[in-house]
């Protein structure tokens, strides 16, 4: 079952590279997988979720898909949702239909095999597969400066692959496997000596592929630039791989010397969600703040990341990293699809030219309102219950009489990302939606419904895990 999952979408992208519709395939396509995932969450223990094909013997290789545990089964569900919500999404430009969706379904399929994969060279090469349709949709679909940001994102990423896989195959030598599952058995052959400059290396490879600061200035510009779909599987599903490596692999394998490399960590995160946020407070246009958005919100996943490292026995701080996870991918994903549709009415991105669209397009600003909201971290929505885990994590190991460690000094700092989050986020919905109407907004069209049914896919999502979480804690157990 599990492998149909994977190969869906490659299928698709198959069919539609030989004639097939491409639209009406690509929605049939995720429509399925959405489906599929869905059962997948109420089934993953079961037998059917687990395939293991040799394909090469000397070094034993397998195509082999799998649940390990719940945190899997909830990045399938991220993809598949958001996979639907970015194939309903978005237009393509005539005549380009067959490249549109083919590459969306290929970056979906690729991050499906990534966090499905349970040998190494797949959970890699599924990754590296994404990426390439990342770049050609960016380069040749994309707006703006897109052939420099097409050139930014490919060399900062593939530097960052490179890096990343000189530490998985350091790990792979060292326990003399690529069976992520008997990696994982084999810690205890890791000499503590080798941990700190493996962990070096994977904090920099995933680091770079999920922006963390100062790695972090290819994002920005790629999703400013990425039309609809690349931005929302991207930012939404694809950013995701690097932290779910880091949990999967890095944190099991290499515990102790993450240790070594903690203070920095806390540093860097830091500059994420204080220096990126400054940064996306003074952006003038939508796509650049939500592209520097999603780059500060990843300080908050590492932060309970590094609660984790400081404590493994931390029983919050994994569950609250993917929580957040799932609700950050959710939300961004929602803004890009919407900030894609005000362009299509309005022509423009610029706050400076925006006002009143409320007046003309009260669904859309209903919608969006919904999304900024949860980026902001209100109540209610997803993002709420991850960050609020998140903070819950940073302090559980709190001991009064000792004072705060360097986990909950970072901690304290990070609320400040909650005001800074408000600040960008309300003014840039005040600026595009309320006040009097201007010449670009006065006549813009609202939502059809086939505009609705992608954003309130991902408005339900949000809704369902910030009002019941244990919806995906529960799958965490």
């Amino acid at each position: 079952m599990l492998v149909l999952l994977v190969l869906l979408p490659i299928a698709a992208f198959l069919a539609i590279l030989l004639g097939a519709p491409a639209r009406a395939t690509a929605i049939g396509a995720a429509a399925v997988n959405l489906a599929l995932g869905l059962y997948a969450t109420c089934t993953w223990h079961d037998s059917c979720w687990s395939l293991s094909l040799p394909v090469l013997e000397k070094p034993s290789l397998h195509l082999a898909f799998g649940f390990p545990d719940g945190m899997s089964v909830i990045m399938v569900l991220l993809t598949v949702i958001v996979t639907l919500a970015a194939v309903l999404s978005g237009a393509a430009p005539a005549g380009r239909e067959k490249l549109y969706f083919s590459s969306s379904l290929l970056i979906s399929g690729g991050a499906l095999g990534a966090f499905a994969a349970t040998d190494l060279f797949f959970f890699y090469a599924f990754h590296e597969l994404a990426l390439i349709p990342t770049f050609l949709m960016i380069g040749m679909l994309g707006r703006g400066d897109r052939r420099a940001a097409a050139w930014k994102i490919t060399i900062y990423l593939g530097l960052g692959s490179i890096i990343l896989l000189a530490g998985l195959v350091w790990l792979a030598n060292l326990t003399g496997t690529y069976d992520m599952g008997k990696m994982v058995a084999a810690v205890g052959t890791i000499d503590p000596a080798a941990q700190k400059g493996i962990a070096a290396l994977l904090l920099v490879g995933f680091g770079t592929l999920v922006s963390l600061f100062p790695f972090h200035s290819w994002a920005a510009p790629a999703y400013a630039s990425a039309p609809a779909p690349v931005a929302m599987l991207h930012a939404g599903v694809l950013k995701k791989f690097g932290l779910y490596g880091l949990l999967r692999l890095a944190i099991p394998l290499v515990p102790d010397g993450l240790q070594a490399w903690l203070t920095p960590l806390l540093v860097l995160l830091l500059g994420n969600v204080l220096w990126v946020g400054f940064v996306t407070i003074s952006q003038k246009r939508l796509d650049g703040m939500l592209g520097n958005s999603s780059v500060m919100h990843m300080g908050y996943i590492f932060l309970a990341i590094a609660a984790l490292i400081a404590f493994p026995q931390n029983p919050l701080a994994k569950p609250a990293a993917v929580l957040l996870m799932f609700a950050h991918g959710v939300s961004i994903a929602m803004l890009f699809g919407l900030a894609d549709r005000i362009e299509r009415a309005t022509g423009s991105l610029d706050l400076s030219d925006m006002g009143g669209l409320a007046k003309s397009a009260p669904k859309l600003a209903f919608l969006f309102e919904i999304a900024a909201m949860a980026s902001i971290g209100l109540p209610g929505l997803a993002n709420f219950s991850g960050e609020i885990l998140v903070f819950l994590a940073s302090f559980k190991t709190y001991d009064g009489l000792s004072g705060f460690g360097p986990v909950q000094i970072a901690c304290v700092f990070s609320l400040w990302g909650v005001v800074i989050s408000a600040v960008y986020m309300l003014r840039a919905y005040r600026n595009i939606f309320q006040g009097p109407p201007v010449s670009a907004t006065a006549s813009a069209a609202d939502l059809t419904l086939t505009d609705r049914v992608p954003a309130a896919l991902l408005a339900l999502a949000l809704f369902a895990v910030g009002l019941y979480p244990n919806i995906l804690l529960n799958l965490m157990k």
